[in-house]
């Protein structure tokens, strides 16, 4: 049953007289704690936050002073007690809590400032177990949440980087708070304590391999990076770190170039995840323009495999993203700079290179440190009206299923090896997804469209287009494979593949109409091959 409220309505100005401190960043504390001083708020604080404050020979007093009760269990226990919270939580207008605080001698608190225990930060070093859950803060969120409940008096601020917001409302408004001020700051802190608590149950989920859809679900994250517009103008937009260890471009080090834009980071996220299939034993380069790749190939070097990859679609490559799975080196910098690009993220970059990419000032350069692990387990999260959608990573690699051969026809050595690189960029193509593969290389992709049979021609005549530009006298589709992210309902998918040049399939399988399709297959002398796992992205 919800609690009723009395109605008591809140002041609009709160004098600061009192204010507890306990921060574990002590970032911008000696300059706040001195304004405070100044203006005779008595401070109350604990463990090495009341240090650094006496320390710096300004008046503290010690919260174990207000509680009568020392800190015990390593520092566990110091503030939860109703001293503390009475101070934080009492109604002041409300005289059935002024006569219990009367009582109990309890003295409200004005101001509240106060940062968790770098659990994120324990996190990220790869801390043991017992350590990352010992920096599992209790005190501090019970503050901090008790406190922006009853902001209708406390003042509660999280983080250092409000402190000169505090001093400026203080000193506008004569030492007091205001009504407006002390709602934003609650909505900060309750926004802090939700991220807070978000992130250790993420990190619980992975450690304890809980089941990826559980009865309840938080995302949280602490804003890496503020935009000035979304996917368009009108559109406000930030980057925020969730504090997974995955690399790729939310942390990635930029290098050279403007700050990222919403869109430049969905490419290239999308990007290094596709590169990133690639054994980087084997030289890669991934183009991506919109989230789809118009462009991906392998080669004798990193050189090697952009110019074959920018070969398939040289008109979307300009302005798109360039992804590498090994070190990028000069004379693939060369190469990449001869258009306009946006951004280019490898694991690392050569002194060479990098300075090939400086004389295009606004190009962006990212290093990632390693590629991202294909088959590592993840959560994806889509937001819908009303609520979000939740599932696994899709981590299937081509690598590990258990290829079968349906048709009359096997695939050659070579075409087998062509089916699985196709079938390794069908997995990032906007579903309905069509893939044109010859010598480790895309000769055209088709994404995004209703009709299996349409994504089929499109990427076909991409491979013509490509071909004129090259001065070819024949589509760069004859002879080649081709992969699809789902099952051809019908034939005519097929046979638009056929059409287009292509002697090998590679495909889910399962269709009603499966017999259909590997008739129409053999009757063309196509080999064809089901992998039993489907890729669609949407």
């Amino acid at each position: 049953m919800a609690v009723v409220s009395k109605k008591i309505p809140a002041p609009d100005r709160v004098a600061i007289r009192r204010a507890l401190l306990s921060v574990s960043d002590k970032t911008g504390l000696l300059d706040l704690a001195r304004e405070l001083a100044q203006r005779n708020v008595q401070m109350v604080s604990t463990g090495g936050t009341k240090k650094a404050i006496a320390e710096a020979g300004l008046p503290v007093i010690d919260v174990a002073d207000v509680t009568g009760f020392p800190e015990i269990m390593d520092g566990r226990v110091k503030t939860l007690h109703p001293s503390v919270h009475g101070g934080l939580l009492a109604v002041r207008d409300d005289p059935d809590h002024v006569a219990a605080m009367e009582a109990n001698a309890i003295e409200p608190f004005d101001l509240v400032v106060i940062n968790l225990y770098p659990f994120e930060q324990v996190v990220a070093a790869d801390s043991d177990y017992p350590t990352t859950i010992e920096n599992i803060d209790i005190g501090g969120p019970a503050m901090v949440r008790a406190s922006a409940k009853n902001h209708a008096y406390v003042t509660i601020v999280t983080d250092p980087a409000d402190y000169p917001e505090v001093l400026e409302m203080m000193a506008e408004n004569e030492s007091c708070s205001t009504l407006e001020k002390r709602k934003v700051f609650a909505g900060r802190a309750f926004q802090r304590t939700a991220s807070y608590d978000a992130m250790i149950s993420s990190y619980m989920a992975e450690q304890l391999s809980l089941p990826p859809v559980s009865r309840n679900h938080a995302t949280g994250g602490s804003l890496s990076l503020a935009m000035r517009y979304g996917e368009n103008p009108h559109q406000a937009a930030g980057l925020y770190l969730t504090g997974e260890k995955r690399p790729g471009v939310a942390t990635a080090t930029l290098l050279q170039g403007k700050a990222l834009s919403y869109n430049n980071i969905n490419d290239t996220d999308a990007a290094y995840e596709l590169v990133s299939e690639f054994d980087p034993s084997k030289p890669a380069v991934a183009i991506i323009k919109h989230a789809n790749p118009c462009g991906v190939a392998t080669g004798q070097s990193l050189a090697d495999a952009y110019r074959k990859a920018f070969s398939c679609d040289q008109t979307s490559a300009f302005g798109g993203i360039v992804a590498l799975n090994g070190t990028l080196d000069a004379e693939a910098a060369e190469e990449i700079v001869k258009i306009f690009t946006e951004v280019i993220i490898a694991p690392s970059v050569t002194e060479e290179a990098a300075a090939i990419v400086a004389a295009k000032k606004n190009l962006r350069l990212l290093t990632a440190g390693t590629l991202a692990d294909p088959r590592a387990r993840g959560i994806l999260v889509k937001s819908v009206a009303g609520g979000f959608l939740k599932q696994e990573r899709d981590n299937a690699v081509v690598d590990d299923l258990d290829l079968k051969c349906v048709t009359k026809r096997q695939p050659s050595e070579a075409e087998l090896a062509d089916m699985k690189f196709a079938f390794r960029v069908a997995k990032h193509v906007k579903s309905n997804a069509i893939v044109y593969v010859r010598d480790g290389a895309t000769v055209g992709v088709g994404a995004g469209q209703m009709s299996r049979v349409d994504s089929a021609r499109i990427a076909a005549r991409k491979a013509e287009d490509a071909a004129e530009a090259l001065g070819l006298a024949e589509p760069l589709t004859k002879g080649c494979v081709v992969a699809s992210d789902a099952f051809f309902p019908f034939a005519d998918g097929l046979l638009s593949a056929v059409e287009a040049g292509a002697k090998a399939v590679i495909q889910p399988g399962g269709s009603m109409r499966d017999d259909e399709v590997i008739a129409a297959a053999d009757e063309h002398g196509i080999a064809m091959v089901f992998t039993g796992v489907r890729h669609f992205r949407h």
